[in-house]
Order: C-alpha cells, then structure tokens, then sequence
C-alpha cells in the first residue's frame, strides 16, 4: 500500500513537471485592443489619412507579421464585440446581444480556458460586460464607459479607485506593471483594453495641438443624400451635421439679443473637463478657447454657410479623434518595446484590435452599428515571431469570433464544439484552402442613434443586408460600389447574385441557429 501511494505520489509530481514545462513552452498572447478605431486611422491600411496621421508603432506589427484586410465584427458595437471575442460565438449565443445586457460569467470563455491550461492571465483597461471578469488571475477595468482623464478602475476586491492621468497611459501602466510581478514561470494571456479613441474623443494633454497645423481629408460622401438605399439611413441620429456635439453645441443658436452663442470650452468634452485637476483644465482651456472664438466670430459674421458649418464640425472631430489615436499608438509602442527590452519578443505572439470600426465622416456619421463596411470592418494585426511572415496582407474574410478559437491553438488546445468561429492559425500559415467565403452580421440595439435591427452577409465581392422593421433588402456591389452609395437589389442584372446571396444568407441563419427576427 506505501508503495502504491508513493507511485501515485511520483506520478503526479511528475505530471505537475510535464505540464509545468510544456506551459513554458507556449507562447505569451499579448492583445492589444482598442475601442472605435477605424481601420482609415491606421496608417498601415494606408490612404489619405496615412501621411497626415500616421501609426508608427501599430505599424510595426504590420512590417513585423501579418495585416488582415478584410476583418470584420459580427455585430457593430462595443460589449457584443467583446462579448463574440471571449467565447467564440454569436451574439444570440452568448446572450450579449445589447450594450444593456449582463455578460453570463458562467459560460466558457477562452480566457477560462487558457487559465484552466496553465496560463497566467490577465485583463486591464475597458472591460463593458457589466459582470466582474472571470478567468482571469488578474484584472482591473474602468466601470462602463470609464473615462480619459482621471478614471476609476475597478479593483479585483470590487473597490473602485481614482488615478490621477491619461486613460489611455494608466492602461498601459497597468499592463506593464503586471507583467512585471506575474508568474514567470508560466506564459501570459494579456488582454490591454483602451478606451480610446471612443468618444468623447478627448486626447491627452500633450496631443491637443497634434493636427492643428494640418487639414483632414474629407470623405467624398460627407454629405451623402441616403437615395438610393433603405429608408431607414435617412432616419438615423448619428450625423456630422445633425447630432454631432462633441465640436459645439449641435444646433448653433442665437439669443434673445440674436446674438451667437458658442459654449465656454468646459462644454467640450463633458464630463471629461469636470474630472480635470485645475492644472489639466487651464491647459484645456488654453487650447480650446481661442479656437471656439475665432469660429464664434466667424460664424457670426455671416461668412459660412452650412457646408461650412458641417466641415469645420468634421475637423475638430478628426482632430480630437485622431489625437485620441496618436496616444493608443504610442502605447502600443511602450508595449512593444517591453517585449523587446525584457527578452520575450520571440516567444509572444503579439495582436492588435477594435471592437469595431467607426465611421470618420462616411455618410456624413460619426459612430458604428451599421453593417456598412466602415463600421463593419476591424482592425487586425499579428505578430507571430517565426510564423507569420513579415509584411504579410491577407485579404480572407476574418471575424471577431474567430479570435477564441485562434488563441486556444495558439496553446495547443482543443476548441469546444460550441464555438462556432474558426482558427485563423491556417491562414497564418499560408494554407487558404477550404477557408470561409461569406461572414454573418446581426444587429440587435433597440433604436440606439435611430439604427434599426439589421442583418446580413458579406461575400469578397458583394453584401446583401435586410432590415425587418421596413421589410426591405440592399444588395451592394463592392467592387463597383465600395462606398455602398446604391443598392442594386432591384436591378434584374444583379438577380443571380441577389439568389445565391439570399440563399447564403439563410444558410448562415440556420447554420448559426439565429433566432427569428
């Protein structure tokens, strides 16, 4: 019997080793990840915002490993994303179909996973699932939105605490400091969650001057007429012109005197400036003041029209936004460089994301949600040291619930058959065979910014959408069409395409179990 319980004894120590070891052996997962940042405000998806807004440091990755040019979320806006990402699944499966919704810790997450395995993990930064984070041995996340300037972080004994600074640094902060006391002898599963550039798109102190001496290209449809499409775009409250008041009061209005009154600069940017130390709103106001004057003046001279009004509503808009930007990049940098310095580049494979885009002025919108292709799109770039080849581009269609199952073979992991996103690990490879040809999207808000529920498939070369409420169907070619400014549902030469869309449509439907509209 002493010898029996001795063996076991053995045994289990020796397993304790074996596993011990082949943890070491796997790779570190490092994701970077952001919120609302548009694939246009990354310098290595290149055009007209690449030289007046480069991205040195996210663009590192891109000359370093792989850039995926058709990413796309499966379904437009923040905690759905997140929640696709953690387990896998579609939003209807993981029940997180609306910001309003609770996340069910409960449930299988790779972050569980990945924990269960043998990994140190951790997330810092935006969390947004309403639910403390589990599967994690360490995490510290902003509450709801959080804030740029100041925030609190919730701790892992449910206390919240006030740090004096920049959101955007104090994540990064964060991460670096517990990479730096984690368990090293076991890897990491590091999720770094910014809250930029998210509105109120307010940057860091340092970046309020960035782009002052620079003006931003104007997308060709800033001004679009939504003809030609469902007659719900035109309903929508996400417009530059219309809805847009981080710039300044939406709707420019005179007093009783007639004269015209712009709000004193504590308005932009609320609540941000109400959480600034004297010293951060002086510089605020230093920057912002004079700005808001020269236009009041302007505007009340008579001298623009409302064109005008609308185009320097986008460049403060840009501006800040693009701000917001510059200081995730040189974060993602700080990163970057603590690999390097610290020896663990070559073992960590190193991703950056957003939960989705955003549109920068397309359409005439600021914001997400829909299932047009600027707010469709993610952002995704890889780093896999040995793997991936350097300056790779891959233009296969990639979704946000490929991301679980990709990191547990990262691990060497089994995926669970409830996942229903794949591996990109194939593709990073190099081997495209037999890979995905058309994505579904769903989107479930109730009326959010007058954006209806909408669903979806995307092809490489068409996307078909229909919106329940109205009954209708767009169908867009996006070779002919890529800013998506006609539908060609209706079109008798587009009726093979329009069948085989709606049928794909359907098939993914049922594939996925979605539920009745």
């Amino acid at each position: 019997m002493r010898f029996f319980v001795l063996a076991v004894c053995f045994v289990s120590v020796l397993c304790v080793q074996q596993s011990r070891c082949s943890a070491q052996d796997r790779p570190n997962i490092l994701f970077l990840f952001s919120d609302d940042h548009a694939t246009k405000a990354i310098s290595a998806y290149g055009g007209p915002l690449a030289k007046v807004a480069p991205t040195p440091n996210i663009d590192r990755l891109a000359r370093t490993g792989a850039v995926f040019t058709n990413s796309f979320c499966a379904n437009s806006i923040c905690g759905p994303s997140r929640a696709c990402i953690l387990t896998g699944k579609h939003s209807h499966k993981n029940g997180f179909m609306r910001n309003g919704n609770r996340f069910n810790p409960d449930q299988w997450t790779v972050a569980k996973a990945l924990h269960k395995s043998g990994y140190n993990t951790a997330v810092i930064g935006k969390w947004h699932l309403h639910t403390d984070p589990v599967g994690f041995d360490h995490w510290e996340v902003l509450p709801g939105q959080g804030n740029y300037y100041n925030p609190v972080f919730i701790q892992q004994d449910g206390s919240k605490q006030r740090f004096e600074g920049y959101a955007t640094d104090l994540t990064t902060d964060k991460a670096l400091a517990w990479l730096e006391k984690r368990d090293s002898d076991k890897p990491f599963f590091l999720m770094c969650q910014h809250k930029a550039p998210h509105r109120t798109f307010s940057p860091a102190l340092r970046h309020l001057d960035a782009f002052d001496s620079v003006t931003i290209p104007e997308p060709e449809n800033l001004f679009d007429d939504y003809a030609n499409r469902s007659k719900t775009l035109a309903g929508n409250e996400m417009e530059i012109d219309r809805h847009f008041d981080w710039a300044y009061d939406a709707k420019v209005r005179k007093d009783e005197r007639g004269e015209v009154k712009l709000p004193a600069p504590d308005r932009y940017g609320t609540p941000e400036y109400n959480r600034m130390t004297p010293a951060q709103k002086e510089a605020w106001d230093a920057h912002f003041g004079p700005l808001n004057q020269a236009f009041l003046k302007k505007f009340a001279s008579g001298e623009m029209s409302d064109r005008d009004v609308v185009r320097w509503k986008y460049q403060r808009y840009m501006k800040n936004y693009l701000g917001t930007v510059k200081g995730v990049d040189e974060n993602i940098g700080r990163m970057l460089d603590y690999l390097e310095e610290k020896g663990l580049a070559e073992n960590t494979i190193v991703i950056y994301s957003s939960d989705q885009g955003f549109f920068l002025g397309e359409h005439g919108w600021y914001d997400k949600r829909w299932m047009f292709e600027q707010s469709l799109e993610m952002p995704f770039l890889i780093r896999w040291p040995n793997v991936v080849k350097p300056g790779t581009r891959s233009e296969s269609l990639i979704q946000n619930i490929d991301y679980a199952p990709t990191f547990l073979e990262f691990a060497g992991l089994p995926c669970p058959d409830e996942v229903q996103g794949r591996s990109i690990v194939p593709l990073l490879k190099g081997q495209r065979d037999g890979w995905r040809e058309s994505l579904y999207y769903a989107y479930y808000e109730l009326g959010e910014h007058a954006v209806p529920q909408h669903f979806g498939v995307r092809t490489m070369d068409h996307k078909l959408i229909y919106f329940p409420k109205t009954n209708e169907w767009n169908l867009f070619d996006l070779n002919a069409d890529p800013e998506e400014m006609i539908s060609v549902y209706d079109k008798p030469e587009y009726a093979k395409v329009r069948q085989a869309l709606t049928d794909e449509f359907h098939r993914l439907r049922k594939e996925y179990e979605a539920p009745a509209f």
